[in-house]
C-alpha cells in the first residue's frame, strides 16, 4: 500500500510534468510553481501518512511497545532524510556526515560501526584525506542511487584499510573518480550517487575512528562551493525524503517477515540481497527472527573462523539495533568470552544467567537479529536451541 501510494504521487507529478510541458512551461517553471503553492510540501506530508501503513504489514507486531517504536522509527527516518537530502545534498560541495548513528537506526545496523555517508556524481572527481588513527576497520564503498531513490544501493566501487597506502602516521590521500587512477583509488560509475564509510570499532571504549574529510577536485575553485538552494532542490530533496521514509520502512518489514519462517534460527543471507540494500562485499550476513519467553534463553554456539572480524546483535522488528549506548545487546571477536576449544556461546534472556556473554532483550520479547563475519576464509552455520533459562544456572 505506502509503495502504490509513493508511485502513484509520482506518477501525478510525472503527468503534471508533462502537461505545463504541453503548454510551454520548462520543468523550472513547474518546480518553481510546485513550491509556491505548497504542492511540494502537501506531497511530502502526503507520503509520510502513507509510510505509516507500513507498521501494519503482515506479520508485524501489533502491540502498543513495538508500534511506538515503529512511529519513532519513522520519526526518526525522517529527520535522516531531511539532513541527507535537504542539507547535505550537493554532490559538488560533498560533506561527510552521519545519517545511521546511535539513535537513528536502519537495516540492522551495527553497533560496532561509526557510519559516514557523502552525495557523489560519477561524472565528478573527489579527493578523500585521511588519518586512520586507531579504528579497528575502515571500509569505504561508491554505490549506485541512494535510499531516496527507492531502488536501493548496489554497489560501484569498494576499498578497505589494508589496501590504502598510508605514511607511517596513518595519513593518506584516496581518489575518487569513474576514471582509473594510480595510487589511492575507490572506483565510481557514471551512476554513482552516495558514498558511504564504515569505520568498526573492536572496542568502543579505546578507540578512536579516522579523521575523514572530502573534497571535489580537478574543477575551478567556485565550482566546490556549495550551489545555491534552489526550488528544484527543495522538490526533489523532499520527495527523496520522503521516499526514504516509506520505501526503508517497507523494504525491512517485508525482510522480518520472512525472517519469521526460520525464528530462533540463522541461516545466512542471500548476498545478492544484501549488496542490494548497501551490504559490505565482504561481510557474510546472517539474518533472522527471535523469540524468547521470560523463562527461556536462546543460546547460539560457532567456532569462529579466520577472520578480521565478527559480532552478533540484537534488534527490535523494525530492524533497529537495541540500545546498545546503555544496554549489552551485542558482542564481537574483541568483546567475547570464548570456551576452552576456541568456541563461542551467546545466551539471549531477558535476565542474566551468569553468563560472561549475555545478551539484553531490553525488555523485547522478540525482534530480528544479525550474524557477521567480516573477510572470513570459511562461513560456519552458528547453532542455535532455545532452552528454559533455569537450565542455564
Amino acid at each position: 500500500m505506502p509503495k502504490f501510494a509513493v508511485r502513484l504521487l509520482a506518477l501525478f507529478r510525472w503527468a503534471s510534468l508533462l502537461f505545463w510541458k504541453l503548454r510551454g512551461k520548462t520543468e523550472e517553471d513547474v518546480t518553481a510553481q510546485r513550491v509556491t503553492r505548497g504542492d511540494s510540501w502537501s506531497e511530502f506530508c502526503d507520503t509520510l501518512k502513507a509510510a505509516g501503513v507500513a507498521l501494519q504489514f503482515p506479520g508485524a507486531p501489533r502491540d502498543a511497545f513495538s508500534q511506538a517504536e515503529g512511529y519513532r522509527y519513522l520519526s526518526r527516518l525522517t529527520r535522516a532524510g531531511l539532513m541527507a537530502f535537504i542539507e547535505h545534498s550537493d554532490p559538488k560541495a560533498p560533506v561527510l556526515h552521519r545519517v545511521v548513528n546511535d539513535i537513528t537506526k536502519l537495516g540492522a545496523d551495527n553497533p560496532d560501526n561509526f557510519y559516514q555517508t557523502a552525495a557523489l556524481h560519477g561524472e565528478y572527481e573527489y579527493k578523500i584525506t585521511g588519518r586512520r588513527n586507531t579504528i579497528a576497520y575502515l571500509s569505504l564503498g561508491t554505490q549506485s542511487g541512494n535510499y531516496g531513490q527507492g531502488r536501493g544501493l548496489p554497489p560501484t566501487g569498494h576499498i578497505e584499510s589494508d589496501q590504502i597506502e598510508m605514511d607511517e602516521d596513518g595519513n593518506f590521500d584516496l581518489i575518487l573518480s569513474s576514471r582509473p587512477q594510480e595510487g589511492n583509488w575507490l572506483p565510481m560509475t557514471p551512476e554513482t550517487r552516495t558514498l558511504v564509510v564504515r569505520q568498526t570499532y573492536r572496542d568502543r571504549e579505546t578507540e578512536v575512528p579516522a579523521d575523514l574529510h572530502i573534497e571535489r577536485i580537478n574543477c575551478a575553485e567556485d565550482e566546490r562551493r556549495p550551489s545555491p538552494f534552489t526550488a528544484r532542490q527543495l522538490d526533489e530533496g523532499l520527495q527523496q525524503a520522503g521516499a526514504l521514509v516509506a520505501g526503508a520502512p517497507l523494504l525491512f518489514a517485508k525482510w522480518a517477515r520472512d525472517f519469521q519462517q526460520h525464528s530462533n534460527e540463522l541461516p545466512q543471507f542471500d548476498p545478492d540481497r544484501s549488496l542490494a540494500a548497501g551490504g559490505d562485499p565482504n561481510i557474510a550476513y546472517y539474518h533472522s527472527h527471535w523469540a524468547v519467553a521470560e523463562d527461556e534463553a536462546l543460546v547460539i554456539e560457532v567456532m569462529p573462523p579466520e577472520c578480521e572480524y565478527w559480532n552478533f546483535q540484537l534488534n527490535n522488528y523494525w530492524m533497529e539495533s537495541l540500545d546498545y549506548r546503555h544496554h549489552r545487546i551485542h558482542t564481537n571477536k574483541h568483546l567475547a568470552s570464548y570456551e576452552a576449544d576456541g568456541s563461542i556461546r551467546l545466551v539471549v534472556a531477558h535476565t542474566d544467567p551468569g553468563h560472561p556473554n549475555w545478551l539484553e532483550t531490553t525488555g523485547h520479547t522478540s525482534g530480528t537479529m544479525c550474524f557477521r563475519w567480516v573477510q572470513a576464509e570459511e562461513h560456519p552455520q552458528p547453532r542455535t536451541r532455545l532452552v528454559k533459562l533455569s537450565s542455564l544456572h
